[in-house]
C-alpha cells in the first residue's frame, strides 16, 4: 500500500518536499496549515557583516525585493543554502541544522566588531537567536520580509485518508491542534524537531516520531523507512 503522506508546510515550500516524498515512493498530499503574505520592509543592508536567512521564504521574499547580493549568507539549513545560490548569493554558509546550530555558527565564523547581523525573516521565528547573540557581543537586527498566518480552516486533504502528517513546524502543529487535530489517532506524526513534537503533543496521535537531526532527510528517512532512503536525500 503506498503511503499517503501530507506536508503542512507553506505552498512556497512544499513541492521540493513533494519530491523528496515521492522519492521515497510514497504519495505527497498538498495540506498547507500556514500562508506566507510579503510585506514591505528596509532592504538597505550595506552595513551588514552577514545575512541570516531561517527559511527558504525568508530568502524568496528579500530577492524578490532587491537586487543585492554581495553580503555574505549564513542560513539554518542546506535548503535554504541552496534557495540563497539559486538566488545569486555566492558566499553562503548552512548550519545543517536548527537555530541553535546557526547560532553556533555565528559565533564560530563572524566577530562582533565587524558589523550588525541582519535576520531577514518573517512574524513567527523559532528559538532565542536574538538573546543568543546578543549575548555573544553582535548586534542583531530582524527585519519582518514576511507574514505567517495561520490557516483558519483545514484543508480538505486533512479530512481525507493519510497515513502520515508531516510537521517542519511548531506553528503548523500548533494550528493542527486548534483546528480540531481531525483523525490524528489515526495517523503518524512526523517532527523535524523535539520542539515540534512537543508542539503536535497537543494532538493524540497513533505515534509521534522526532527526526534524528533537524533535516528533511533525516525527518523523511524516520517517518518513510530506511529502506526506502532515496541516494542523495538531503535537507
Amino acid at each position: 500500500m503506498t503511503l499517503r503522506v501530507a506536508i503542512t508546510r507553506t505552498a512556497q515550500e512544499a513541492e521540493t518536499t513533494a519530491e523528496r516524498v515521492r522519492a521515497f515512493g510514497a504519495e505527497p498530499i498538498m495540506a498547507p496549515l500556514i500562508t506566507i503574505a510579503p510585506r514591505a520592509f528596509d532592504t538597505d543592508v550595506s552595513g551588514a557583516q552577514a545575512l541570516l536567512f531561517t527559511s527558504t521564504n525568508g530568502v524568496a521574499a528579500f530577492a524578490r525585493a532587491t537586487s543585492a547580493r554581495g553580503v555574505n549568507v549564513l542560513t539554518v539549513g542546506d535548503a535554504t543554502a541552496h534557495a540563497a545560490r539559486e538566488a545569486g548569493f555566492s558566499a553562503v554558509r548552512s548550519a545543517a541544522g536548527d537555530v541553535e546550530a546557526l547560532s553556533a555558527l555565528v559565533r564560530q565564523t563572524l566577530e562582533p566588531a565587524r558589523g550588525p547581523i541582519v535576520h531577514i525573516a518573517g512574524t513567527h521565528v523559532a528559538g532565542d537567536l536574538s538573546g543568543d547573540l546578543a549575548r555573544a557581543g553582535f548586534t542583531y537586527e530582524r527585519r519582518i520580509a514576511f507574514d505567517s498566518v495561520a490557516a483558519t480552516t483545514l484543508p480538505d486533504a486533512l479530512l481525507g485518508a493519510v497515513d502520515i502528517v508531516l510537521f517542519h513546524s511548531a506553528r503548523a502543529a500548533e494550528t493542527y491542534a486548534a483546528l480540531g487535530s481531525p483523525r490524528a489517532d489515526e495517523r503518524i506524526a512526523g517532527c523535524l524537531s523535539a520542539n515540534v513534537a512537543a508542539a503536535a503533543g497537543e494532538s493524540r496521535w497513533k505515534k509521534v516520531i522526532v527526526a534524528p537531526a533537524p533535516r528533511e532527510d533525516a525527518l523523511l528517512t524516520a517517518t518513510l523507512g530506511v529502506q526506502n532512503s532515496p541516494a542523495g536525500a538531503s535537507a
